[in-house]
This record gives structure tokens, sequence and C-alpha cells, in this order.
């Protein structure tokens, strides 16, 4: 029996490998598969992570503001799930501006 030549091998290993990397078959987890209650916990349970919100695009959400760099607030965070167009997911942490404080008149 006749060996197959060695890129067909490499071929075949290389194909196995990327098959057996779950980060890359799976993808980041995106809102819109999901349903509220489930991008909710996973928010939660997380404490930070990076969603999907469809499409190209995401977001990094945040369970509370504990998970903000010290001169960002945490602002409630609305995204599409499966079953509800407006879900509140959890947080997003930004840097406020001027305009963003009660009484100040920058």
């Amino acid at each position: 029996m006749r060996k197959a030549p060695v890129s067909k091998r490499l071929i075949a290993l290389s194909v196995a490998a990327l098959a057996a990397t779950p980060a890359l078959a799976q993808g980041r987890p995106s809102t819109t598969a999901m349903s509220c209650a489930q991008a909710s916990r996973l928010v939660t349970s997380q404490g930070a992570i990076v969603l999907g919100t469809g499409g190209q695009t995401y977001d990094r959400f945040v369970r509370d503001r504990s998970f903000c760099e010290p001169t960002e607030i945490a602002r409630r965070a609305f995204r599409p799930t499966r079953d509800s167009a407006a879900c509140l997911v959890g947080y997003t942490c930004y840097e406020p501006s001027p305009d963003d404080w009660p009484g100040s008149d920058f």
C-alpha cells in the first residue's frame, strides 16, 4: 500500500487540528441566538463578556460598574435577542462627558 504524499497528510492534519479547536469552531456568543433571560444570565454569571449583537457587530457587556475602568461609568445596554427587540442584557462602560453629570455647568 502506498503512503499519501506529505502535502496531503499535512493538509489532513491541519484540518483535523482546526476542527478540534473549540474557539474557532464556536465563535463569539450572540445575543440574537439567545433568549433575553439567557443573555442576561450569561452577562451576570461572567461579570464581563464580549457578545455578538447581530451581523458583524459586538460589544462588551458587564454585570455592574465594578467591571469598568475607574474613570468610566456603566450605562444600561439594550440589545436584540431571539425573543425581544430590546432586551436589557447588562451594562456597557463608557467615559462620561461633562454633560453626563447632573448639575455640572462646564
